[in-house]
């Protein structure tokens, strides 16, 4: 049993992918192609954002999104500590200072309630992750951010691309929305790619010169950039998955809440706020004893992958270049709690149900 189903995606969608693949073989254009403002413009459509910019991964959106703010060494950013590594990399790359809060023991969020004390002069952007494809408390987020001078909050939406918060799309909650097509996530690619989505003519322009080297025309570098364009080949990709992405969300939600349905009272899951929705990028489970119960699912043949393992203020590369604010023992202890099932599109509800009994089997005491 795959962890994500890939194949069977592919095969759903095979004529569409190869035809548009095809297609840019034919006209060969294969960086910047018309392929690439074509996925833009759907991605502003589906979003409602003004700006799209398409970048060549998630971690490259986060990259220029920042060095579009102006984010300089000794700058901070407030993030959370319970995430995937690139959202701190980005910030210590640029000399700047990831500045650590715990996170909701229910959601596995960043804690808003605890933002506020992390603020300093020095604070420039605040980079709540949509965990596990559910956004955070983005309305709390902004109007501490308001509040402070304004300013800038950057959603990383890896993980949470099609998710609704209040009605408004992730990627569209602030002042920039980062997110990924690397293959795993819920609109992915076959290979690298991210977008950065923003209302704010400014930082669309300074993201769209710097992703192709800092320049404002050919061989005019006005700042200093990255190579971080998306391959036409990719956003191709993107295109012919995104005439099936309705239908995909619409399997997410049924999935995760079949999930919740089955394991209520088995185990504890991760909590799903009534205002928004979760792509279940992840669907995650809060386990003790956690890699004796992997073992059992294993050999049940049932895949499980942790997310995460290993807060980032305990990461050897980082622990020197971050501040942390307060106790992060949440984050800690859902470090060793935490374990994700498998989900995808495409998994039938015959297959989950084995799921659940391998996992109600192997948690029994």
């Amino acid at each position: 049993m795959p962890f994500i189903d890939l194949k069977q995606q592919y095969q759903a969608l095979k004529p569409q992918i190869q035809e548009r693949i095809s297609r840019v073989l034919e006209h060969g254009q294969y960086i910047m192609g018309p392929e690439v403002r074509e996925m833009e413009a759907r991605l502003e459509q589906f979003t409602e954002a003004k700006h799209c910019i398409s970048v060549s991964s998630g971690t490259e959106a986060l990259l220029i999104s920042l060095m579009a703010l102006g984010i300089k060494p000794g700058d901070e950013v407030i993030t959370t500590p319970f995430t995937f590594v690139a959202s701190a990399e980005v910030i210590v790359l640029l000399g700047a200072v990831p500045v650590y809060v715990d996170i909701e023991a229910d959601t596995c969020n960043i804690a808003v309630s605890k933002i506020e004390a992390a603020i300093t002069s020095r604070t420039k952007a605040i980079m709540p992750v949509s965990l596990y494809g559910q956004p955070g408390d983005m309305d709390e987020i902004n109007a501490i951010a308001a509040r402070h001078g304004n300013i800038a909050v950057i959603e990383d939406a890896a993980q949470s691309f099609g998710a609704i918060y209040k009605d408004r799309k992730s990627c569209n909650l602030s002042t920039i929305g980062c997110t990924s097509f690397f293959p795993s996530k819920p609109l992915g690619c076959y290979g690298d790619g991210g977008a950065i989505f923003t209302n704010d003519d400014a930082i669309a322009q300074a993201c769209r010169e710097i992703r192709i080297h800092g320049q404002s025309k050919r061989y005019v570098h006005t700042r200093v950039g990255v190579g971080g364009r998306m391959d036409t080949i990719q956003c191709a990709i993107v295109l012919a998955k995104l005439d099936r992405f309705e239908q995909e969300i619409t399997s997410r939600l049924e999935l995760g809440a079949r999930y919740n349905e089955l394991l209520s009272g088995v185990v504890k899951t991760v909590a799903q706020r009534a205002d928004r929705t979760s792509m279940y990028a992840q669907y995650t489970v809060l386990v003790h004893d956690r890699d004796a119960v992997q073992v059992k699912l294993t050999e049940a043949g049932i895949p499980t992958a942790v997310h995460y393992p290993i807060p980032l203020h305990q990461q050897p590369a980082y622990v020197g270049y971050c501040r942390v604010e307060g106790d992060l023992s949440v984050s800690e202890a859902m470090a060793t709690q935490v374990m994700s099932l498998p989900i995808s599109p495409d998994l039938d509800s015959a297959t989950q149900q084995m799921i659940v009994d391998a996992l109600v089997e192997a948690t029994r005491a």
